[in-house]
């Protein structure tokens, strides 16, 4: 197929026999999707598993856990027999009892065993039938990690067990006695100074093992012992970085000539997702074969932009996907994760991480947070604007009057195709002043920047995207920055503390107006003086344009 079939084909939302498409469910295979190099990650997992280490790949959902055991498997099964299992085949039934745990266990390395090998000695294979037609009533777990020390003394090379999506598992008792069985393993091995057990054990999914002993005894809630203490601290980077999410763009782009500039747009990607897999892909999965029904995106070269990636990113937001479903219905029914996350998008304090506190542990092993610098912070845009959405619609704000003045005004500002946010502003002073003006009270940052995001939200609903930049989130400042239409204003929120801090205020506005190309920015401030003089004023700093309010 020559480049101008697949431009013509790409433009049409068409794929021929071999193109390639972007890919949100079950394993990505290069040979027929877009993906990010990861050469590199399997690289220093083939050194640890080298090197004998037992660890656990936790990380959250959908991020590529699954496809890395993949590849991992092919990368080592030259060198190794590797025992590959998804715990999902087994079903909440098997983990009921180590007979029934150990019965199905036995039938699933049977069915490997005779679907894909690896090929097993005949001792083995006749212990592991043995097993799964005994009576269960008769069959301890000790058993079963004798069929699997015999085969790992036989075998002619080292082993490896890889099991993927051991959440499955985890409110099981039986699954914690297994874990304990194979360290036994581990540690005779190291005795014996023989091959008696696996060479490397890897266990993946979102929840950290050590976390076990915490999820089958809540009244220990504090103590986290677990028999996995022979594992190896798993602290991989598995995020896409901008200069991978820039090389599967290069590989698209070969195949399409969409004439996209690769790095902005691949930095772009990036900053809407942290580099969360399944959001990088889904994310392109849009821009590719979705945009095409927007008259301002119908050729892929318009899709290819910021301006696309915007859009992209905007429909993510108010879709319902597995991932969002799962990771919301966490908030929804952990109060202190709710609450955790509901300080670190308000409040603006820093909030130092540490691992032993509960509800930090959790947000960060659900995907929520990022530690950097040893601070706290939302991971990325799209979970910001979730969270945003769900915290400011949660409960009866959609009733609040503040609320009701955006929904009711929101139709009138926009002009030209473009969203006129002094007219914005403007208006939410006089909704404030409307609703807020006979109150006799003072307030802080976050109950300012709760209002005055409760106004806008319906103003952009479904049209545009509003995040707060995480570089000027502290406890005196913070930057709603809005996408709207192919548009971006910055907003710079506070609470009014003099003209000198004011000033510091403007020139710190103005640079960050000049890291976005921005010509002119907007600042909303909250003033208490009864002097006070409310408006809004433009004035002009370093050859740029400040639309100041005052509430």
């Amino acid at each position: 197929m020559n480049s101008r079939t697949k431009k013509i084909l790409g433009a049409a939302g068409l794929r021929g026999n071999h193109m390639k498409s972007f890919n949100t469910t079950g394993i990505c295979v290069a040979e027929r999707n877009y993906m990010v190099d990861i050469s590199e990650r399997l690289q220093k997992l083939r050194e640890m598993v080298d090197s004998g280490s037992y660890f656990t790949i936790n990380r959250a959902r959908q991020y590529g856990k699954t496809t890395t055991l993949a590849a991992l498997e092919k990368l080592l099964e030259s060198d190794y027999i590797v025992i590959s299992m998804d715990f999902q085949a087994i079903g909440s039934d098997g983990f009921m009892s180590a007979g029934i745990f150990v019965k199905v266990f036995a039938r699933l390395l049977i069915k490997m065993i005779n679907d894909r090998g690896p090929d097993a000695p005949d001792a083995v294979k006749d212990s592991l039938n043995e097993l799964r037609d005994r009576k269960r009533e008769e069959i301890t777990l000790d058993e079963l990690t004798g069929v699997l020390t015999l085969w790992n003394r036989m075998s002619a090379c080292p082993m490896v067990l890889i099991i993927d999506e051991v959440d499955s598992a985890t409110n099981y008792q039986v699954f914690l006695d297994f874990l304990a069985q194979l360290r036994l393993m581990y540690l005779e091995q190291q005795k014996a100074e023989k091959q008696i057990a696996f060479r490397s054990v890897i266990l993946a999914g979102v929840t950290d093992v050590r976390n076990l002993k915490r999820k089958l005894r809540p009244d220990e809630d504090h103590k986290i012992n677990s028999p996995w203490n022979i594992a190896t601290e798993f602290t991989l980077d598995m995020s896409l970085h901008p200069d991978g999410i820039a090389g599967m763009l290069s590989e698209y782009e070969s195949d399409h000539q969409t004439g996209m500039d690769i790095g902005s747009v691949a930095r772009c990607i990036y900053d809407y997702t942290g580099g969360y897999p399944f959001l990088v892909s889904r994310i392109c999965q849009i821009a590719d074969a979705e945009l095409g029904d927007d008259l301002r995106f119908k050729a892929l070269s318009d899709r290819w932009t910021e301006a696309g990636v915007s859009e992209a990113s905007r429909r993510l937001t108010l879709e319902q996907n597995t991932l969002f479903d799962s990771i919301m219905g966490k908030v929804q029914n952990d109060g202190k994760l709710k609450s955790t996350l509901y300080d670190i998008l308000f409040s603006g304090d820093s909030i130092a991480y540490n691992a032993y506190d509960i509800s930090l542990s959790d947000a960060r092993m659900y995907g929520f947070i990022r530690i950097v610098n040893g601070k706290a912070e939302i991971a990325c845009r799209i979970f910001e604007t979730l969270l945003y959405d769900y915290f400011l619609l949660d409960s009866n704000m959609q009733s609040s009057p503040i609320y009701r003045n955006g929904s009711r005004d929101k139709n009138e500002f926009i002009k030209n195709g473009q969203l006129d946010m002094e007219l914005v502003l403007s208006r939410y002073i006089t909704a404030f002043d409307d609703v807020y003006g006979d109150l006799d009270e003072t307030f802080d940052e976050d109950e300012g920047r709760r209002r005055f995001l409760l106004y806008l939200r319906p103003i952009i609903n479904g049209t545009g995207n509003y995040y707060i930049e995480a570089e000027t989130r502290n406890n005196r400042r913070m930057d709603v920055v809005v996408d709207y239409l192919g548009g971006r204003y910055v907003i710079e929120l506070k609470i009014w503390r003099g003209d000198a801090y004011n000033e510091r205020g403007e020139e710190q506005l103005s640079d960050y107006l000049s890291y976005y190309h921005l010509e002119k920015g907007y600042m909303l401030s909250y003033c208490f003086n009864k002097n006070k003089t409310p408006g809004i004023h433009s004035i002009d700093l370093n050859g740029r344009t400040l639309v100041e309010a005052i509430v």
